[in-house]
């Protein structure tokens, strides 16, 4: 780097699964009028909105593979949930969704990928995008496969309660000084 060039300080950052961790999961999610936040989801994303922390969303999609919904639905899903979050103060900075099963039936996702957790892919992806500090960062999710991926990209992490789980707690442990 040049001499006299700005060096950005790699930055912590919360990843979160999506279904089951900040929304309601209804199986398959992925209209706008399924969107229900888990009961201390808003907070939780606040909190570390305050706290300077990249909040990257990491979550599998294979309804797309499916078949029951495309892509640009999986995006109008996400830009409602940050307009709705927005409305409470509150905003998810990037996410990184995984359209491939390798069951699936469109044939372009069809396919074993690196995104799809456990494996690490979209998680590793997003730290080069966001120059993201592994070791003051964290992954919460609701399955042993959020555990496993997280494992992989070398992040702390911790299940919550499907659906119920006290999100604002975890985050606030992983917040502690």
């Amino acid at each position: 780097m040049p001499p006299g060039e700005f060096m950005a300080t790699p930055r912590p950052a919360a990843f979160l699964d999506r279904d089951g961790v900040i929304n309601v999961d209804r199986g398959y999610t992925h209209r706008p009028d399924e969107l229900e936040f888990t009961p201390t989801a808003v907070e939780a994303i606040r909190l570390l909105n305050q706290a300077d922390y990249v909040v990257l969303v990491v979550t599998n999609q294979s309804g797309v593979a499916r078949g029951l919904y495309g892509v640009a639905e999986v995006e109008a899903f996400h830009a409602h949930m940050n307009a709705a979050l927005g409305r409470q103060g509150a905003h998810i900075d990037g996410f990184y969704y995984c359209p491939y099963h390798p069951d699936g039936e469109v044939t372009e996702f069809a396919i074993e990928h690196e995104d799809r957790k456990p494996s690490p892919g979209m998680i590793l992806r997003a730290m080069r995008d966001w120059d993201v500090d592994p070791a003051r960062s964290f992954l919460i999710g609701d399955k042993e496969s959020d555990a496993q991926s997280a494992a992989a990209a070398g992040l702390r992490w911790h299940l919550i309660e499907p659906d119920q789980g006290d999100l604002a707690a975890a985050v606030r442990q992983f917040l502690k000084p």
